[in-house]
């Protein structure tokens, strides 16, 4: 890993360290509305829960999960789309989270505990490196951390490493139109708020293609595909994200 990687790993783990220690919803207090997800998603989890997250969309929907799968939810914070997921894939499916954040890893299983929720499992490491067995997993998912890696190249292709034959790939990420400036791609605050590391839809595309992927789309949140063409450059936005290993 190199010595810039290194550095924006530990930022982002500073980051989101603090707000698993701090904040008990989205937002850092009890007003939030998590609006990403439909109230029936959410009913009958705990407030504290169903509240915490640090999201940008809902790749849980998208996913359209089936009993028995096995999902992998990368970079899976206080544990919210893990717990969504559970419930889909039922007692003879499994989840597994991956975070880098101790304090994320302490809250989720926490969670997940005092639930009573015995299909999820939460392991530490890296998007770069999955601590998963190669072509054991249905479904892969995260929401808003692929912007956060140094090297989403290796990710995608780790991600391809970890799916089974005909498995889906779904996620919600911040993706922008154009080219950020380079003052911006420096600053560490900026990285971990979910800004300086994203990168244009295009890449995405490629990047997932370069890996092995097929039928790869970009489609902005809440957006029809053409309105992507309308969205000014340098400008982040959330994006629903699905591809396919054949």
């Amino acid at each position: 890993m190199t010595e810039k990687a290194s550095s924006i790993h530990q930022a982002v783990q500073d980051y989101y360290a603090s707000r698993a220690r701090t904040s008990t919803s989205c937002c850092g207090d009890s007003s939030c509305d998590n609006s990403m997800y439909s109230p029936d998603l959410l009913s009958g989890l705990p407030s504290d829960v169903a509240g915490f997250s640090l999201g940008c969309g809902d790749p849980i929907t998208q996913a359209g999960l089936k009993p028995g799968e096995i999902v992998l939810d990368l970079g899976s914070g206080g544990g919210l789309d893990c717990f969504l997921a559970s419930r889909q894939v039922g007692e003879t499916g499994r989840v597994i989270g991956v975070d880098m954040t101790p304090e994320m890893l302490a809250r989720a299983r926490s969670a997940a505990q005092r639930m009573g929720i015995a299909n999820v499992e939460f392991r530490q490491g890296y998007l770069e490196e999955l601590p998963v067995e190669n072509e054991s997993v249905d479904v892969v998912i995260s929401n808003c951390v692929i912007n956060l890696s140094p090297d989403k190249n290796r990710v995608f292709r780790e991600v391809y490493r970890t799916l089974k034959p005909g498995g889906r790939f779904s996620v919600s990420d911040i993706v922008i139109s154009g080219q950020l400036p380079d003052t911006l791609r420096e600053n560490m605050e900026a990285w971990s708020a979910c800004v300086s590391g994203a990168i244009p839809a295009e890449d995405y595309v490629a990047g997932l293609t370069a890996a092995g992927f097929v039928d790869v789309k970009v489609q902005a949140k809440g957006t029809i595909d053409d309105a992507l063409a309308l969205i000014p450059a340098g400008m982040p936005y959330s994006a629903l994200i699905t591809a396919a290993k054949a």
